[in-house]
């Protein structure tokens, strides 16, 4: 399975987690993605720094090839699902703990 489809995989399971399995409903809020946008700005300068430096280095063979900021369009798809998948398990772990 080439990166591509991992993070394309990632991206739907925290999605289908949010609004499907747990309904925390993240996604339908103004406060994720403006959360999100404060770490996106984070991410592209980390991954350029890491990629143009060639700390990190993909496969040509593993990625489609679009890069922002140096970066594979994977690796802003799989930060998104990270994002979502803790902080879906964030509020989901603390509803838990109150019961």
């Amino acid at each position: 399975m080439s990166y591509t489809q991992l993070a394309l995989v990632a991206v739907a399971i925290a999605v289908i987690f949010d609004l499907y399995l747990f309904k925390t409903e993240l996604l339908k809020g103004k406060i994720f993605w403006t959360s999100y946008s404060i770490i996106l700005g984070f991410q592209l300068v980390t991954n350029w720094w890491l990629t143009s430096r060639n700390i990190v280095m993909y496969s040509p063979d593993a990625i489609i090839g679009l890069r922002i900021a140096s970066a594979p369009i994977e690796d802003l798809l799989f930060g998104f699902a990270l994002v979502l998948g803790v902080l879906v398990n964030w509020i989901r772990l603390d509803a838990s703990h109150k019961r």
